[in-house]
């Protein structure tokens, strides 16, 4: 089974090798590395280049975005799995790969999930926050539920029937596209209960008070174009939030 690792990446010289040494520790060896760079100009296209190694795709173009950036990357994507790694996130395991095709070798399984820590943009041994998924339940998408969208890897044949991320969302695609295949797709998923990736605190939807406000409207918007709740389901989406910054389990 070859799992696609797609990342997005525009000027993150400074996090982006630490991704990359991340992808190349993994133990599972059936994989690929596509990157997508939106033109970089910090240098990050140039560590890229110096850091290309069989299995590594490679393109650099403007484009309109990270969802945008991560259409590209699945279109170019080969695998029969697909996961993410964003430029400042790491996988917590070099067996996290392994992991999730082991569970991927359920032919009823759609999607695989696990736990995400948000760590320290300086120490990356730090937790901030550490969000347990637990096991989904279709019932808990009105409660405002959803995987940690970092940990998710989805067959091929999720994104060619349910579509990829929809770019008329700027903060919440990726909440869009969890709630139309978890809601109305109906998919199969398995859990794993392991902290499956790191994502450094600090990312776009959450670095101001703009942001936050836009980030809601969008979910809110999402929420109803997937006929999943309203408000109701907005608030307990964000109360849910709250015991991640006292539960540091590692």
């Amino acid at each position: 089974m070859l799992i696609s690792i797609v990342t997005a990446v525009y000027n993150r010289r400074e996090v982006i090798g630490d991704a990359l040494a991340s992808m190349a520790s993994q133990s599972y060896a059936p994989r690929e590395h596509v990157l997508i760079d939106g033109a970089s100009t910090d240098g990050t296209l140039e560590l890229l280049r110096a850091r290309m190694q069989p299995g590594m795709t490679l393109v650099s173009e403007p484009d309109g975005g990270i969802y945008e950036a991560l259409n590209k990357g699945i279109a170019r994507a080969k695998g029969d799995v697909i996961g993410l790694l964003h430029s400042d996130d790491l996988f917590a395991s070099p067996d996290v790969l392994a992991w999730v095709a082991a569970r991927f070798a359920d032919p009823k399984v759609d999607a695989v999930y696990g736990d995400l820590q948000y760590v320290s943009a300086s120490d990356t041994s730090r937790v901030i926050r550490h969000w347990t998924a637990g096991r989904f339940d279709p019932a808990l998408l009105r409660r405002g539920w959803m995987p940690p969208h970092p940990t998710l890897f989805l067959r091929r044949e999720v994104f060619e029937r349910f579509g990829t991320y929809d770019t008329s969302y700027r903060i919440a695609a990726d909440y869009d596209a969890i709630l139309r295949y978890f809601g109305k797709g109906a998919i199969r998923s398995a859990y794993i209960p392991e902290v499956l990736v790191k994502m450094r605190v600090g990312g776009e939807s959450n670095k101001s008070l703009r942001r936050i406000l836009q980030k809601s409207r969008e979910d809110y918007r999402a929420l109803r174009q997937n006929g999943i709740g309203g408000l109701g389901t907005l608030v307990w989406k964000n109360l849910s939030k709250i015991h991640q910054f006292f539960d540091k389990a590692s």
